[in-house]
């Protein structure tokens, strides 16, 4: 069973998936279609994606117009932030935090129009992500991760970043 709730961001929930737990450990269904259309989720997942990121790598402000993801950390510990980057949008540069890890086994359901970026707080993490479209970079909007405009409170002054987000 899931436990779908709202957040303070317009169409963004966060999503805890089934833990089943003995001593043999764990077992976590990440997705399942048919629970999530129960809890109001219609969305046609196309594509996964991992990424591996070491601690204070950021990564992000990513986002497109289409484009919806389900993401998760897999392994370790992350600083999730989605913005509202729709510039249309009375709500547009209203941002959000979450920690997402290996232990809480939380989701976040972001829609189109929204960016989406992670700090690794932990030494090592894998991030997961479906997305309901094939990735396209054309397509694709960035924003600085520390764009003024967000004000978003990060926990690092000096992350590690790729080309694109510096």
């Amino acid at each position: 069973m899931i436990k779908v709730s709202k957040t303070n961001l317009a169409g963004v929930l966060l999503i805890e998936p089934g833990v089943f737990e003995d001593c043999r450990g764990q077992y976590i269904e990440i997705y399942n279609k048919e629970l999530c259309e129960k809890n109001g989720i219609n969305v046609n997942f196309v594509q996964d994606d991992i990424a591996i990121s070491f601690k204070n790598v950021l990564r992000g402000i990513h986002g497109d117009n289409e484009n919806w993801k389900l993401i998760s950390c897999l392994e370790g510990e992350i600083y999730a932030v989605i913005v509202n980057c729709d510039e249309t949008s009375e709500d547009f540069g209203k941002w959000q935090s979450f920690e997402l890890s290996s232990k809480n086994r939380k989701q976040l359901l972001v829609p189109p129009k929204y960016g989406n970026s992670y700090l690794t707080i932990s030494e090592k993490s894998i991030y997961h992500y479906k997305q309901s479209t094939y990735y396209d970079r054309l397509k694709q909007f960035t924003y600085n991760w520390n764009d003024s405009r967000f004000n978003i409170l990060w926990p690092i002054k000096n992350p590690i970043l790729s080309d694109r987000d510096k």
